[in-house]
């Protein structure tokens, strides 16, 4: 059976104050109601380690936002995947659209960190995705699959294990809008069937492939509901416990 999740994404918010205090309120009310998926928080180095700290006895997991592309050395102001590990962190957030577009992440810079991640043991939530301009030209297929090729269908099968995939349609991230529930399905699937070809349909099954596109607590069950949707990838409401509580719910 592969793994329902949902995965919180706080991106550049929360002083390490508030962050240990969202941390403490959502560890506090998973203690009181166990969830029915694994969930999981990424957030931004420098709460990595208190935060891991934290919750290591509960049923949250950690995960970065991010890590270099390079093992060590004269890199300032990066962090590499062991030092990431070192801090407890299970997860690693990589591929995401902002880091492509703003930080111009290329493929092969995003092979090398999976790789180096993977190396240190960590698992991966590796994002794909297209924009609008792509969607609107039927593009979202060819995007998705070279982006798979270009970073991670490189791996061995049993790297391939400690692979999650998120899908994030670039036009539906904190724009309100969101693929719907058969839209983002259909990608899905189709996802699915790319990692088919590549790993064979057990090891696809055995796939999670989470929807991170403007996921809340109104939408996810009917996205949940769908057979090749694994759970969430979650943005702005990981930000505020109950919001994000209400996504996990999504799974009782």
């Amino acid at each position: 059976m592969r793994k329902h999740i949902v995965a919180g994404n706080w991106k550049m918010n929360k002083t390490l104050q508030e962050g240990v205090a969202l941390a403490t309120e959502l560890k506090e009310i998973l203690a009181a109601e166990k969830p029915n998926c694994e969930v999981i928080i990424g957030t931004p180095f420098i709460h990595l380690a208190t935060v891991s700290e934290l919750v290591k006895d509960c049923v949250i997991a950690v995960s970065a936002e991010n890590c270099a592309n390079k093992a060590s050395g004269a890199y300032t102001g990066e962090v590499s995947a062991a030092m990431v590990k070192s801090t407890g962190a299970e997860y690693v957030i990589l591929g995401h659209s902002e880091r492509r577009e703003y930080y111009h992440e290329t493929p092969e810079i995003l092979k090398e960190k999976v790789d180096l991640a993977l190396a240190e043991g960590l698992k991966v939530i590796f994002c794909i995705g297209e924009s609008l301009e792509q969607r609107e030209a039927g593009e979202q297929e060819a995007v998705c699959k070279a982006e798979l090729a270009g970073s991670v269908f490189h791996l061995t099968p049993e790297q391939w294990k400690s692979i999650v995939i998120a899908y994030e349609p670039i036009w539906a991230i904190g724009t309100g809008k969101t693929a719907t529930a058969e839209q983002a399905e259909e990608i899905h699937a189709y996802i699915r069937k790319c990692v088919a070809e590549v790993y064979g349909a057990e090891l696809a099954d055995e796939t999670s492939i989470l929807y991170g596109g403007s996921c809340k607590a109104s939408n996810a069950p009917e996205l949940f509901q769908k057979p090749d949707i694994d759970g969430g990838l979650i943005g702005g409401a990981s930000l505020k416990a109950p919001d994000f509580k209400g996504i996990i719910d999504a799974w009782k």
